[in-house]
């Protein structure tokens, strides 16, 4: 996607889809794995030697549990909306490419008939049969490329 395209599509977002995708980036991230895993550690080791003094979250660490399933509920959602974005993204990708496919195919077209025709000429034969042809596939084409660019409102 064109740097362009990226930038008009995150204005499109709003507040929640934005920071859904912060979130996903930064919980997918070793970084985010390395600093939990230190909290986790840090929490465990603490309370192991506060056990012989003061009972904050005795062993086995059920606050830090409900901590745990908490940050799971929250993310797992949150996560997947941001690849159901994702994945809108690459499936209006994945039309454009054939767009502009479909659009090559077209041109390819065009020059073989345009080749068949000067063929024709040279062997003073015309191919009217093979040109007629290859000009109803070239109209197909171009009919399936007008539909996507309404589809698409603008010339991909």
């Amino acid at each position: 996607m064109s740097t362009e395209r990226q930038r008009h599509y995150r204005k499109k977002l709003n507040l929640g889809q934005h920071y859904a995708d912060l979130l996903t980036k930064g919980a997918g991230s070793w970084t985010f794995i390395f600093i939990f895993l230190a909290f986790i550690v840090i929490w465990i080791a603490i309370n192991t030697y506060l056990v012989f003094f003061k009972h904050w979250d005795p062993y086995p660490f059920i606050l830090l549990n409900l901590i745990l399933s908490c940050l799971a509920a929250i993310q797992a959602p949150v996560i997947l909306m941001s690849q159901n974005r994702e994945m809108e993204r690459d499936r209006k990708r994945s039309e454009q490419d054939y767009y502009v496919d479909r659009k090559a195919e077209r041109e390819i077209k065009i020059v073989q008939k345009d080749l068949i025709e000067i063929k024709g000429i040279l062997l003073k034969q015309p191919q009217t049969k093979e040109t007629d042809k290859l000009k109803a596939e070239i109209k197909k084409i171009q009919e399936e490329l007008d539909k996507m660019e309404h589809m698409f409102g603008t010339n991909a």
